[in-house]
Formats: structure tokens, C-alpha cells, sequence
């Protein structure tokens, strides 16, 4: 394994393990996540720029694309419920409630 594909995949792993642990606010789930598809991003560039293939060089920049749209829609979703329940506890939300 090298160093680099070391320093990505235990990237991913903290941001997987922030996500399982620390799960009392929306905002830091949604931190991890954006921390986990950047890790993810960086990785697949690296990769194709390692094998300098034409074929995969969309692929990273697609993965930006649905990176920044989940980013939008989580932020929608932040102040959407922070604007019903008054704050952005995970424990709050009950999605058995009307």
C-alpha cells in the first residue's frame, strides 16, 4: 500500500468514524460527509492522473458535480430544520411527527 493511498483511505475512514460517532448535529453529519467525498474526489483525481487515462478523466469532475449538490440539498435541509424544530439536533427530529 503506498503512502498516498494510505492517507486517502484513512481520510475516508475519520470522516466514516465522525459520521458513526458524532452524530448529534446535522451540520458535523454533513461535515463528514463533505469530508468523505472529498477524500474521495482527490483520490479518484490522483488515480487518473496516475494511469493518464482520457477514458476516466470525467469521472472525478461528475463526482464534484453530485459532491456540490449534496452539499446544497443538505444545507437545505439544515435550515429547514432548524426554521421547524429550532435547532439542528439530530436527536430532536422525529419523523414520526407531523
Amino acid at each position: 500500500m503506498t503512502l498516498t493511498l494510505f492517507i486517502f483511505a484513512s481520510m475516508f475512514v475519520l470522516g466514516l468514524t465522525g459520521l458513526t460517532f458524532h452524530r448529534t448535529h446535522l451540520l458535523s453529519a454533513l461535515l463528514c460527509l463533505e469530508g468523505m467525498m472529498l477524500s474521495v474526489f482527490i483520490a479518484l483525481s490522483l488515480w487518473t492522473l496516475q494511469f493518464n487515462s482520457i477514458n476516466f478523466s470525467s469521472s472525478p469532475l461528475l463526482l464534484l458535480a453530485f459532491s456540490a449538490c449534496e452539499a446544497s440539498v443538505g444545507l437545505a435541509l439544515l435550515v429547514a430544520t432548524a426554521r421547524t424544530h429550532g435547532s439542528d439536533r439530530i436527536n430532536t427530529l422525529n419523523l414520526l411527527q407531523c
